[in-house]
């Protein structure tokens, strides 16, 4: 079993930024993949990007690209999400997600999942 607790949410304005962690326990070895998540009031859930451990490949959706950045931490088991020039519509509970498979958008759905952690942009 894999363990992930999220942290670094918050109410910020538009244009600024915020940096949220995800820190993982337990079964971390097997890992392969680590990434967020995100679910708006409302709307389904949507994949953010995520991060091959041991390559450091990354991939992001359209929506967030050139304004959030993945990164990962392996020595301790730390994955973290920088997102700038924040907007209204990235309002969302942010997860952390983990597997032993590469996941992308919906391909491969993650069974490891944090329990989220609320980020709010104001106009």
């Amino acid at each position: 079993q894999v363990q992930l607790v999220e942290s670094g949410g918050g109410l910020v304005q538009a244009g600024a930024s915020l940096r949220l962690s995800c820190s993982a326990s337990g079964r971390t070895s097997s890992m392969k993949t680590m990434g967020w998540f995100r679910q708006a009031p409302g709307k389904e859930r949507e994949f953010v990007a995520s991060i091959t451990l041991s390559s450091g490949d990354t991939y992001d959706a359209v929506s967030v690209r050139g304004r959030f950045s993945i990164s990962s931490d392996n020595a301790k088991n730390i994955v973290s999400l920088q997102m700038n020039n924040l907007k209204p519509e990235d309002t969302a509970v942010y997860y952390c997600a983990a597997s032993q498979r590469l996941f992308v958008g919906e391909y491969n759905i993650p069974p490891y999942w944090g329990q989220g952690t609320q980020v709010t942009v104001s106009s």
